[in-house]
């Protein structure tokens, strides 16, 4: 038997933190290099990943917890949206000075209550030190039977545009994070307030609904940069164009307060992301049966336009003209 001596700092974190998260069979409790996963018979392996970087995902002081949480969420979000069932998922974490054990055992804890919440367990990945900021990167694994993700690319004109959940409540998130003040500007009650610090913090990615997608759309994709930018990439991908009806998008009532105190804030809600919804398009005659599904597991299924010929365009129409945004859509560069 190998002396405490001989096991690096490293593998001590490792097997403290990070083993009892590693229950499937070929993560060999991360004691290999390399992890081994068998799809489901007759399935695909659908592959996403994903990652955050303190001080632009992510606020430094955030509970750990959270931070593995929503990273997690992030690329589950992305499963959900292609039609995919969890399989599991390899992460690398890039640690800081002055990160400590209790932080580690914190995000792990987090970390592990999500994995066995949505049956994603981890398969391994790397742990290092930085100088730098924290850095988290997960890349996540699901299975659809053969042939049939749903892709962003096969949008048919005619066909539905539908969203799920509520859009913008994290994008006024973060403006309230950065300034409590806007509490009072938007006449926000202290659960409003909860609510959209709340789904900052931690999405709710839809994978309650990835057989009902699977089943419906025709065309879909997760909403991370914001619901114009991620539907003007569905429609680029499909050759098509999108109209939607700004006032049929789903608010949260916190959303509503807030936009009804700043009505500027429909740029925020329309396009600063981090929503973590679906948004898809699907043939009209099988809308009632998707939102019947959804219903089922609690989550608002709402219709917000039509697909229609063009190449790339998604026009919000807001008393019938359409909307111009100073950045359509959120993004790194």
């Amino acid at each position: 038997m190998p002396s405490d001596d001989d096991i690096s700092a490293e593998e001590r974190l490792i097997a403290r933190y990070f083993g009892p998260l590693a229950t499937a069979p070929g993560a060999f409790g991360l004691h290999d290099d390399a992890a081994v996963v068998t799809p489901p018979p007759d399935c695909d392996l659908v592959l996403t990943t994903d990652g955050v970087i303190a001080g632009v995902h992510f606020f430094p002081d955030d509970p750990p917890g959270d931070v593995a949480r929503k990273v997690l969420r992030m690329n589950l979000s992305d499963l959900a949206a292609k039609g995919a069932r969890p399989i599991g998922f390899l992460m690398s974490i890039a640690l800081p000075p002055g990160i400590g054990e209790s932080w580690i055992a914190a995000f792990a804890a987090g970390l592990g209550e999500d994995a066995a919440h949505y049956g994603c367990p981890l398969l391994g990945g790397d742990t290092d030190h930085t100088p730098v900021s924290l850095s988290v990167s997960i890349t996540a694994f699901g299975a659809v039977p053969h042939g049939a993700m749903i892709r962003r690319s096969t949008a048919k004109v005619g066909d539905s545009v539908v969203v799920t959940g509520s859009i913008g409540d994290a994008a006024l998130g973060v403006l309230l994070r950065k300034d409590a003040s806007l509490v009072k500007n938007w006449r926000l009650s202290n659960g409003e307030r909860d609510h959209l610090l709340g789904r900052y913090l931690l999405p709710r990615p839809r994978n309650a609904l990835a057989a009902a997608v699977l089943h419906h759309a025709s065309a879909a994709m997760d909403v991370s940069d914001g619901l114009a930018g991620d539907l003007a990439k569905l429609c680029r991908a499909s050759g098509v164009a999108a109209e939607i009806d700004v006032a049929r998008v789903p608010l949260s009532a916190a959303a509503r307060a807030a936009l009804a105190a700043d009505p500027a804030l429909i740029e925020t809600i329309l396009t600063g992301g981090d929503d973590y919804e679906i948004v898809l398009a699907l043939a009209p005659e099988r809308f009632a049966a998707f939102r019947a599904e959804a219903d089922k597991a609690g989550v608002a299924a709402t219709e917000i336009g039509r697909i229609a010929k063009g190449q790339g365009a998604a026009r919000f129409i807001q008393d019938g003209k359409p909307l111009a945004f100073a950045r359509p859509s959120y993004s790194h560069f």
